[in-house]
């Protein structure tokens, strides 16, 4: 009996800005959009997939994320040029604690979850 992998992770947006949110996460940041189960669609909010990882993006009224810690972290490549587009789109960017051998940075979504975008770097 294993925990054999991370299947999905969900954050919530407000009720009715699903197009906002496709603006960030599919547009700005490129993220995929897959089909959300039927028997789901009601509740809104819509689903993402990256690699075998799905990110399901929920909806939830009365939540204050930007009070928290909780975050999920993307690798990515070349983060300066991450560091450039965000700051370029409004996006605030924070200074995040170093770690041996990695480089990266946070900011919040337009909803204000908090997000990590984090590049291995070997001589950090």
């Amino acid at each position: 009996m294993n925990i054999t992998r991370l299947h999905h992770v969900q954050i919530t947006i407000p009720p009715g800005a699903e197009p906002q949110a496709r603006a960030f996460y599919c547009t700005l940041l490129g993220l995929h959009e897959i089909e959300k189960p039927a028997s789901l669609t009601s509740r809104g909010g819509f689903w993402l997939e990256l690699g075998s990882l799905q990110i399901h993006v929920g909806t939830e009224t009365d939540v204050n994320r930007a009070a928290t810690k909780a975050h999920l972290a993307y690798q990515v490549t070349d983060l300066p040029a991450w560091h450039a587009r965000l700051t370029a789109a409004g996006f605030q960017i924070g200074a995040s604690v170093p770690i041996p051998g990695y480089d990266r940075f946070e900011f919040r979504d337009p909803f204000g979850n908090r997000v990590e975008l984090i590049q291995p770097n070997p001589d950090a």
